[in-house]
């Protein structure tokens, strides 16, 4: 019980509740599974490559220091989403028995001379801090800046959350916030009351209050609840049929069912670190009941 290291992986067991369990990859620190009561809570591709030849698709990848892909600016020359999902992070170690939690770290030195020469000269340490509760599942970021001059970032939890059925799902808590529709290159006031899927979904709700809980609804009752610190915009998406049958890695093709993004982050511009300064943010994934809050 409690903090298990594999070559490849650290397993995390709530020493009250075996049935409460998260598995993190140390290739991009990446969450693959967390149970709940037995259940599983995050949804992750039948053809996600684990063995770090490629960031894995599902569970919960880290993003940063760009969110997408840029054409001009320090970041232009990183692939999309940056290198922290396809770098191997350092296993630092528990750091609290109960609630287990567990600490990874990057720094340059962890990152392939091809990727880190697309971002030369910045000098950097993310410490991601895991914690586990018989309910709960609480990812922190810090990013530390180590040079002498200031740099600019994205970071995004890109939190893949398993579902039964996403025609049955309804996104609430976001009506009055802005967002920018990244399938229609519009930013617009959302107005609907919820967000609903029938197509591909891929938007970017930004500049949220921390105290706004975004909550993910199926057939009427709170199936996840995100509660987020320092993490102003969130990510929904869905890639529905097409764009499934365009990823490789997405199996099974019908798997767009069975998940939705809703992904924490700042990336609706670049935070900038001055040297010296840390920067620090937080996800908390539970269950709650109905919140519907007002803008």
């Amino acid at each position: 019980m409690g903090v298990e290291e594999l070559e490849d992986q650290v397993i995390l067991t709530h020493p009250e509740d075996p049935t409460s369990q998260v598995k993190i990859l140390k290739f991009g620190a990446n969450v693959l599974s967390w149970t709940s009561a037995g259940k599983e809570q995050l949804w992750l591709s039948e053809g996600a490559k684990l063995d770090g030849s490629k960031a894995v698709r599902g569970g919960i990848p880290l993003v940063f220091p760009v969110f997408g892909k840029k054409d001009s600016g320090p970041t232009a020359n990183l692939p999309q989403h940056g290198f922290a999902r396809n770098s191997t992070w350092e296993f630092l170690g528990q750091t609290k028995e109960n609630p287990p939690t567990v600490q990874f770290g990057l720094g340059p030195e962890n990152v392939s001379e091809e990727l880190i020469s697309k971002w030369a000269g910045n000098d950097f340490t993310l410490i991601l801090t895991v914690e586990l509760t018989k309910e709960s599942l609480k990812t922190t970021i810090d990013i530390e800046n180590n040079d002498d001059h200031s740099w600019e970032f994205n970071w995004l939890f890109h939190t893949y959350l398993r579902i039964n059925d996403i025609e049955d799902v309804l996104v609430s808590n976001l009506p009055g916030e802005i967002c920018y529709d990244q399938l229609l290159g519009q930013t617009y006031e959302e107005k609907l009351p919820v967000v609903q899927f029938n197509e591909e979904v891929d938007r970017i709700y930004q500049n949220i209050k921390d105290d706004k809980l975004i909550q993910v609804v199926e057939l009427g009752k709170p199936q996840h609840t995100l509660k987020r610190e320092n993490l102003p915009d969130v990510v929904v998406w869905n890639p529905w049929i097409k764009k499934s049958e365009g990823m490789g890695d997405f199996q099974p093709k019908s798997g767009y069912q069975k998940m939705v993004c809703i992904e924490p982050g700042h990336v609706h511009d670049f935070q900038v670190l001055e040297p010296g300064e840390k920067w620090t943010a937080s996800q908390l994934l539970y269950k709650d009941e109905l919140k519907y809050q007002a803008v």
